[in-house]
């Protein structure tokens, strides 16, 4: 085994950037897109439910099925496995916010309002400073998902640890199937333990707004 990591740990360090990077690029998407739609739907409550039900149907696509709807569009690579994998990260993003926000005590949303505030300075200055901590929520939650779906963009090409994982199974080699699938637990780790943090700060601060 270690004869094994001497000789292909290049391979798997290649990999590994691989992997981050297109769970990464899809984590980013998610959150430029469902964090500011969140914050919309709390405005628009009409048509709340419709748009947080149809994340949620997207959510229930096979991971497999997905990969496949996107190769006549995008062809294979990383473009498509981003994109697939950005609308898997969108429901725990979107949710949390829309929730996160609504959960605003509303008289605190009055005192800025009496203080001249602005909708958007309300926003942006009150209401997102204290919606925080459960939109890092959603956005720790995803991220995990992320880096594991982002296994299965091999299949279309993407490369990735996936790329290990599969070739073991594929080739019978129980080498290629640890060290692929040990660092995409370490990653995994990694990403919870960073956000994690990140979510707890995000607590502290609103504490302190509070």
């Amino acid at each position: 085994m270690l004869e094994f990591l001497k000789q292909n740990y290049l391979d798997i360090l290649q990999k590994t950037s691989e992997h981050l990077y297109i769970a990464v690029m899809a984590l980013v998407l998610g959150i430029i897109v469902a964090v500011p739609l969140g914050i919309v739907l709390t405005r628009t409550k009409k048509i709340s439910n419709f748009v947080i039900g149809l994340a949620s149907i997207l959510q229930t696509i096979p991971s497999l099925a997905l990969l496949a709807i996107m190769i006549p569009i995008f062809g294979i690579g990383k473009l498509p496995a981003i994109i697939a994998l950005f609308i898997y990260s969108l429901l725990p993003i979107l949710r949390n916010t829309y929730i996160g926000m609504t959960e605003v005590d509303p008289n605190i949303v009055d005192a800025a309002k009496g203080m001249g505030m602005t909708k958007m300075q309300s926003i942006m200055k009150v209401e997102i400073p204290l919606a925080s901590p459960a939109i890092m929520a959603g956005i720790r939650l995803s991220g995990v998902y992320v880096v594991a779906w982002a296994t299965l963009s091999s299949y279309i090409g993407a490369g990735g640890l996936g790329d290990l994982i599969f070739s073991g199974l594929n080739n019978y080699n129980p080498n290629l199937i640890i060290f692929g699938t040990i660092p995409v637990t370490i990653l995994a780790l990694f990403v919870d333990f960073l956000l994690s943090k990140v979510e707890k700060f995000a607590s502290k601060k609103a504490r302190l707004e509070v």
